[in-house]
């Protein structure tokens, strides 16, 4: 008896030390901290973007459609955009959203994230935080040489990016809007997030693809960016957030989603704009795919541009998420 007491008493220490460690062991945050690129002009930022756009024109990799894309009016303008796309997505995710905004003044920048948009269709399996923010960062540097005022929009993955980006580039970045934020997955609950980035991000249970196409892996990347904001959120002189969520998203946490940008939006003084789309539009995680709205496609659109520019007329809650457009 006393030998399996022993047995029993040393496997709960073992277990627990386990358990300890998953919550205890370091995340490496600090990594994640770039300093600021030097400031480009208008010409510089095009021959930067034309650059990557022209690289990628001539790699195999890359699957045509989904090219880095600038939709430029030629100088520098009054407005720029930065769009991020998402995770396993690629930048023709914005090929529409990008019009409505270039319509209406902005010079816009769509860089592809490292390992997306190939004809490895696993490829982003293998996607690092470093190298995500790394190219965050390159992109709103060539953002900030297109126009006099710059902003952000991030979908999913790439809202974590943008919000990532208004809080580390408060020097650039003025506007904020995020599609349906993955700060937080909807199926697991808080407490097993640092778990889960722990035993997948840092590759210690070998990797599994979901039926969505998510590696755990590349999914934790994201989660350890979003652990690496500021806990006090910073005062950086944004001037409009918002964020554009669906009900029927079952990707996203949806109080998380509201939870980090309103936090920022309080920090700088500013109400944060939440769009909740009509679940009878049936639209689900990928508010960009409109495809099957016909003509309300274009209304989504325009309201997505004015959550962006804080235009008083979009100021809604998520609470309207079953009023019309």
């Amino acid at each position: 008896m006393p030998e399996f007491l022993t047995l029993v008493v040393g496997a709960t220490a073992l277990v627990a030390a386990a358990v300890a460690g998953l919550y205890l062991w370091p995340l490496g945050h600090r990594k994640l901290r770039l300093a600021p690129a030097s400031p480009l002009d208008f010409d510089a930022a095009t021959a930067a973007a034309q650059s990557t756009t022209a690289a990628e024109a001539t790699d195999p990799r890359v699957r045509p459609e989904s090219r880095s894309r600038l939709l430029s009016h030629g100088s520098r303008s009054a407005r720029a955009v930065l769009l991020l796309h998402g995770y396993t997505m690629a930048p023709e995710q914005y090929d529409a959203l990008a019009e409505v905004f270039f319509a209406r003044g902005y010079n816009v920048w769509i860089p592809r994230a490292p390992h997306h948009g190939t004809v490895d269709r696993r490829a982003h399996h293998r996607v690092g935080a470093g190298e995500l923010t790394a190219y965050a960062q390159q992109a709103v540097t060539v953002a900030a040489g297109l126009g006099d005022e710059v902003g952000v929009v991030g979908i999913s993955g790439g809202a974590v990016l943008a919000t990532w980006l208004a809080q580390t580039r408060g020097d650039v970045v003025r506007r904020l809007l995020v599609l349906s934020p993955f700060f937080g997955p909807r199926q697991a609950p808080a407490f097993a997030v640092r778990p889960l980035i722990t035993l997948y991000g840092r590759r210690v249970l070998r990797d599994r693809v979901t039926a969505r196409g998510y590696s755990l892996a590349a999914v934790t990347r994201y989660l350890t960016i979003v652990r690496s904001l500021p806990r006090t959120a910073r005062r950086t002189g944004l001037v409009s957030a918002a964020v554009a969520i669906s009900p029927l998203d079952t990707v996203v946490d949806p109080a998380a989603a509201v939870r980090v940008p309103r936090r920022i939006a309080r920090a700088n003084g500013i109400d944060l704009r939440v769009y909740a789309l009509p679940e009878s539009l049936g639209v689900r995680h990928n508010t960009l795919d409109l495809t099957a709205l016909d003509d309300r496609a274009a209304d989504v659109l325009r309201r997505y541009v004015d959550l962006y520019e804080g235009s008083s007329a979009s100021t809604t809650s998520a609470a309207v998420g079953g009023q019309g457009l």
